[in-house]
């Protein structure tokens, strides 16, 4: 007779099966937590006229964009924001050292005189300020400032969290409180806060046995839309309330 030794593929496959939700179960909020701490950071705050001053004299400013506003139209939620360059545009952005975005109307782009001689009505403040700016070697698509090296890390983090939460969606095991198109919707909500509810109804708080009435796509679809519209005016709300400083954008 032939001994034949049980193959280990089995047990093993079980074991990497019931380890990847462990894993999950962990991982995906310390990913969103470290994403979080750095997009808050790096996230462009408005600004005024006096604080770019001062940056300027410090000589913080690390980056300098001319632009007529901000592009963010991306529906991923990791997307990052980025100044529409403008030569003569209404808005002024800046990066500083300790790796923040700011911005502000209050400083209007140098008229066109000023290319050829300067401009003895606007003021010795006004030229010194665009003597320091026009002195700024880097500008903001080609600098590796650490703002831009920060935000890279963010878009990172981001990428990546979407990337396991949607190959556990798809390739795992079928959810248990709502269809994979429920949660794919939902999944889309800003700031990652669909990740987050998936992570917990699914992973850390589980139903026992699959819901009856489970979400459906559309159910979903509707979820994304009133609480992405709920979500904006909150983060909109305490902008005002407490100040950029805090809630940027």
């Amino acid at each position: 007779m032939v001994d034949v030794t049980p193959s280990r593929s089995r047990p093993s496959g079980r074991r990497w099966r019931e380890m990847v939700p462990v894993a999950l179960r962990l991982g995906l909020p310390v990913l969103w937590v470290l994403w979080a701490g750095l997009a808050w950071w790096v996230e462009p705050r408005e600004s005024t006229e006096a604080q770019l001053d001062r940056d300027l004299v410090a000589g913080r400013v690390v980056t300098v964009q001319r632009a007529y506003g901000w592009a963010d139209d991306d529906a991923y939620w990791g997307s990052r924001a980025r100044p529409q360059y403008a030569e003569n545009g209404g808005m002024l952005a800046w990066t500083v050292s300790n790796g923040q975005s700011r911005y502000t109307f209050d400083v209007p782009p140098a008229p066109d005189s000023y290319l050829g001689e300067p401009d003895r009505s606007a003021g010795a403040g006004h030229d010194w300020r665009d003597a320091r700016l026009a002195a700024i070697p880097d500008r903001w698509n080609t600098a590796g400032g650490w703002a831009h090296r920060i935000a890279n890390v963010a878009a990172l983090l981001a990428g990546v969290l979407t990337a396991l939460w949607l190959a556990r969606l798809i390739g795992g095991a079928p959810p248990l409180a709502g269809t994979r198109w429920f949660w794919f919707w939902v999944g889309l909500l800003p700031f990652g806060l669909g990740v987050l509810a998936w992570t917990y109804r699914e992973l850390w708080r589980p139903p026992s046995t699959p819901v009856l009435d489970r979400g459906s796509g559309w159910r979903g679809f509707g979820w994304l839309i009133l609480a992405g519209v709920g979500i904006s005016l909150l983060v909109s709300i305490a902008r005002v309330v407490i100040g950029t400083t805090v809630v940027p954008g």
